[in-house]
């Protein structure tokens, strides 16, 4: 096993015996597989559209697929293994629609056994052993260090972004020319580049294509719950039955807002679920009661002090600790070995959990911070702030953004927020923020100095 794709890997360096994640050396590798699939199914679908020739099922499951990959997410290899078999079926069938165009078209097609059957084994024994062929320490020995880690970067690239198109899928919301885009780049790292300048390239085309994509599913989050506007959010627990939702996935936690409404219990969001309360569709249910806890690398601790039921959405799940590994529950693409998974959105079983579960004995206190400015709730005072910044009450704008870890020793978020003069505005984003939200910052004219954006898929409104 080598795997350095996430920030906190081994030393700096990278996992080889474990993830520091909990990532097991047989799901690293599968997820290596069904991401080499992929690459192969590209290769036909890619050519198959310079034909007119498209699949959505095809489209779709290569969104799925990079999603499953990235650090966090899944790490069930009994899941990993059907997405393989079915990436198998749909490669079979990318290439009978390429190969259809071609002789439709009287034309000869290309040669691309070589790229797409680098996995042929009907096993998970053959897939481990065809995966030593094409792993990172395999190719760094063939292509050396910068060639693959250049490869790895523009990989890590469609990962991250596949996260945001397939939430935006889920709402409805897709764009041909996007997933062509994927395809393209998909069937380009089949080629195995070595050019090192061609890859830079290429993954800068990737960030490019990343702000389409960020533009796609700020579009369905805002067309589908309202622009976000500026909410005060709770953040201490009122004394009840308790559901806790975490991660990225708004249309599950919209389920279980319907499906818990009348029932006497709370909703609660947990770290990258803050933003929703800023959607007026979702804060107008009167049961979403709060937030609670922090940061995603703080969920071990908060949730097994919470007294009721967890329902992981898509993504950022750590090993759950035996206290409540029976009361968490895995939803989308999201997976542990031995966690029950909802697939359908039926939260039933979530539900009876919570109503079988103490929940809170009394409330705390009315403490609670700001979210939801959105790009709207600020042009919406826009005239107010500019003349702010022209008579020098606000010097500075400063934006504080990006994902937080468990490493000891950062605090350089809070130092910085902290150390912002009182004449500045701090805009946040994503999971950094969790080091500052709940200190007071004050005004400036009426202008909170800390302005919540959101989260990492709400960075288009920055």
């Amino acid at each position: 096993m080598f795997c350095y794709q996430c920030e906190q890997t081994m030393n700096g360096e990278g996992c080889r015996s474990f993830g520091v994640c909990g990532k097991d050396p047989t799901t690293a590798a599968l997820q290596d597989v069904l991401f080499t699939i992929v690459k192969g199914m590209s290769t036909y679908a890619h050519r198959a559209r310079k034909f007119g020739a498209r699949d959505a099922d095809i489209d779709r499951f290569a969104i799925h697929a990079l999603f499953t990959t990235i650090t966090n997410v899944n790490f069930d290899a009994q899941r990993l293994e059907g997405l393989i078999r079915q990436g198998l079926e749909l490669r079979d069938r990318a290439q009978s629609l390429y190969e259809s165009c071609c002789q439709a078209d009287g034309v000869a097609s290309d040669a691309l056994l070589a790229a797409v059957a680098v996995v042929a084994g009907t096993s998970v024994r053959e897939w481990l052993d065809e995966q030593k062929t094409f792993s990172i320490d395999a190719r760094r020995s063939r292509n050396g260090d910068d060639v693959v880690g250049l490869q790895e970067l523009l990989a890590y690239g469609l990962k991250g972004a596949a996260a945001y198109v397939d939430h935006a899928q889920i709402l409805g919301f897709e764009q041909e020319s996007i997933w062509a885009t994927f395809h393209e780049m998909l069937d380009y790292l089949a080629s195995n580049p070595t050019n090192a300048a061609e890859l830079t390239g290429m993954c800068l085309r990737c960030g490019e294509m990343n702000l389409a994509v960020m533009e796609l599913l700020d579009k369905a989050h805002t067309s589908t719950y309202g622009m976000p506007e500026p909410t005060s959010v709770r953040i201490e627990p009122l004394a009840g039955k308790a559901i806790l939702v975490s991660g990225h996935d708004l249309k599950d936690l919209e389920a279980l807002l319907i499906q818990t409404e009348g029932k006497g219990i709370h909703v609660y969001t947990h770290g990258e679920m803050l933003p929703a309360h800023g959607y007026p569709k979702l804060k107008a249910y009167s049961h979403l009661a709060g937030n609670y806890g922090g940061a995603w690398q703080d969920q071990q601790k908060e949730f097994d002090a919470f007294p009721g039921p967890i329902l992981m959405t898509t993504n950022c799940i750590q090993k759950p600790l035996d206290s409540y590994k029976a009361r968490i529950f895995t939803a989308g693409l999201v997976a542990w070995p031995g966690v029950p998974h909802i697939g359908d959105r039926d939260f039933s079983a979530v539900i009876d959990a919570a109503l079988q579960a103490p929940g809170f004995s009394e409330n705390g206190s009315d403490k609670t911070i700001l979210v939801g400015f959105a790009r709207n709730a600020v042009l919406g005072v826009a005239d107010k702030v500019i003349d702010a910044v022209k008579s020098g009450d606000i010097r500075h704008f400063f934006l504080i953004g990006g994902c937080d870890g468990a490493k000891s020793g950062r605090n350089y978020y809070t130092d910085l927020a902290q150390l912002v003069p009182d004449d500045c505005v701090i805009l946040t984003l994503a999971c950094g923020k969790y080091r500052f939200n709940k200190l007071e910052f004050g005004d400036i004219g009426g202008i909170p100095r800390l302005l919540d954006i959101g989260q990492c898929n709400d960075a288009y409104s920055a």
